[in-house]
């Protein structure tokens, strides 16, 4: 199968690379919903640099080393992808096997994110009886994010809506108010969001006050494209460089291996 490598890579292929480099070979890492672009990058983490990583898609512990094809699944229970499966879990299995997730990595999503990395997949409103807009709810982000070392937050848009000074509900704690004992004083063993990963930008957390940084922004996006979409003060370094994009052997593994249907072009 042949793709047209010469097309520049695109904002989620740039994002999805940037999950993939923060990834180290031997980590248990879980794609999670099997959103496009977390999934993308933990797949092209184990292709290109991970062999002994152990990668989680759709409940299975998978091997996808040798497939020339990886197929994509709506569904993460969908149960043709155990023809890559060392083993499958139902979610029973899953709550035995936490011990895994102190050396793991996961991804969520959110309706809301603000300052120090705390996020809401709850709902939008004051009152969670009427609420303005009903999200998908806490399933498995509160646990994961607690068990697993670190997590990400990754954003299909980036705009004040949900970059906001105060979430309306809190389904994922992120560093609380600040700080860098934010968890470890409540006893929370994981280590908490590492970046921020949105179409504009990477934002990471200053190490002291644990308060959004911006890291990186995308080829095409200014400083002030952030800081004008964001509805809170971000930290600006002195020296903000653009994010780096996908090699082109990066590039070819996306393009003809993992996304073939263009999920990441669209």
């Amino acid at each position: 199968m042949t793709s047209n490598l010469s097309e520049k890579a695109t904002v989620k292929e740039i994002m999805a690379t940037v999950l993939a480099r923060d990834l180290v070979d031997g980590e248990w890492v879980e794609v999670g919903a099997n959103l496009p672009v977390p999934r993308a990058g933990v797949l092209l983490a184990h292709l290109t640099r991970g062999p002994n990583m152990t990668v989680m898609i759709a409940m299975t512990k998978a091997n996808v080393q040798s497939e020339p094809v990886i197929e994509e699944f709506e569904l993460i229970t969908d149960q043709r992808a155990m023809r890559w499966a060392e083993a499958y879990y139902i979610h029973n299995d899953l709550v035995e096997n936490m011990k895994f997730r102190r050396k793991g990595v996961f991804f969520a999503g959110a309706l809301q994110i603000d300052p120090y990395g705390n996020s809401n997949l709850i709902g939008i409103g004051s009152d969670y009886k009427k609420l303005k807009f009903r999200g998908p709810g806490a399933i498995g982000v509160c646990n994961a994010t607690v068990m697993n070392s670190r997590f990400h937050l990754v954003l299909n848009s980036h705009d004040k809506r949900i970059l906001v000074p105060k979430c309306d509900f809190i389904s994922a704690f992120g560093w609380g108010s600040g700080g860098d004992d934010a968890r470890t004083k409540i006893g929370l063993p994981g280590g908490g969001p590492k970046y921020v990963v949105t179409p504009l930008c990477v934002m990471d957390f200053e190490e002291g006050s644990k308060r959004m940084r911006l890291k990186s922004v995308h080829p095409g996006v200014s400083v002030e494209d952030v800081v004008t979409n964001t509805g809170f003060e971000i930290i600006i370094p002195q020296t903000v460089p653009q994010t780096e994009a996908p090699s082109k052997e990066e590039l070819q593994v996306l393009r003809e291996r993992i996304d073939v249907r263009g999920a990441l072009r669209h």
